[in-house]
Formats: C-alpha cells, structure tokens, sequence
C-alpha cells in the first residue's frame, strides 16, 4: 500500500473553516430560536426549546472546536510526474488519484474569507470531475496550479 501523500494544507485553513462554521452556527441558532418562538406561540412542552438549543450547541462545538482541526490533520495531497494524489475526508477517508493525461485545466479561487488570511484553492478539473485542495498559501497555490498546467502539458505531448 502506498504512504500516505505528503504535503498538507495551510495551517490557516483551519481559521477559514472555523469563520465559514461560526456563519453555518449562527443560522442554526436562528432555526433553534425559531424553535424556541413557535414553541412559545403554539404552546409546545418546554423540553422542545431546550432540546433545540442543547443540540445547537452540541453542532456548533463540534463544526467550530472539534472537526477543524481534524481536517487540517486529514487533508493531503502530493503532485507526482503523472498524477495527483489527494486524500481527504473525516469519517470516510477518500484517496483519489488523478492522472496527469486526464487533467483537462487547473484554476484557483479565493472568496473573502480565504483572501483575508492570504489563501487559495485549487482546483483540477478532467472530463468527468473536478477535484480541490483547498486552503493553501496563494504562493503555493500559483505554484501548484502551474506545476500542474506543465505537467499535463508534457504528459499530453508524451501521448
């Protein structure tokens, strides 16, 4: 079996994914206080708020404290001569492998939040999928991009 792919993510990312989870927190709480109001308004037991709320708070501990750093320690990737490997995932780990022949064209993207902290991801797209790494120092990620872009290039003139 092989090693696992050597390269990991910015340390960053998990500031990214900790800012983007407190947005996906707060509306969530929105939905509980929803919960809370209607309770209120249709008479409902009390245990329903306080349920609503207990699991709000549970989500929002795990997707805010817990599960950033645990992708941080997952994400991998490695850019071989003829292919990409990737792996990622937190209760199921995928591990893709793209070959080079099948890269069609590499971008990188970068929202507001990943601007602020100086990150990019990027993204490998071939006829079927579209594959991304995400939260890299944009330096990295300029680098990647265009390491990957040459590499298909002469893969495909090898062809």
């Amino acid at each position: 079996m092989r090693s696992e792919p050597k390269n990991q993510i910015s340390r960053d990312g998990v500031k990214v994914w900790r800012i983007t989870a407190c947005i996906t927190s707060f509306v969530l709480m929105l939905a509980a206080a929803g919960l809370v109001a209607a309770g209120l308004i249709f008479k409902w037991p009390v245990w329903i708020g306080i349920l609503s709320a207990a699991v709000w708070l549970v989500i929002s501990f795990g997707i805010i404290i817990i599960i950033p750093n645990i992708r941080h320690r997952i994400w991998r990737y490695e850019v071989h001569e003829n292919e990409i490997d990737i792996q990622h995932g937190i209760f199921v780990v995928t591990r893709v492998i793209v070959p080079m022949v099948r890269v069609q064209h590499v971008d990188t993207s970068q929202g507001p939040i990943l601007r602020k902290y100086n990150l990019a991801s990027v993204q490998i797209s071939t006829a079927a999928t579209t594959h991304s790494i995400p939260a890299l120092d944009v330096e990295e990620a300029d680098q990647l991009r265009d390491s990957i872009s040459r590499l298909a290039r002469v893969t495909e003139d090898d062809v």
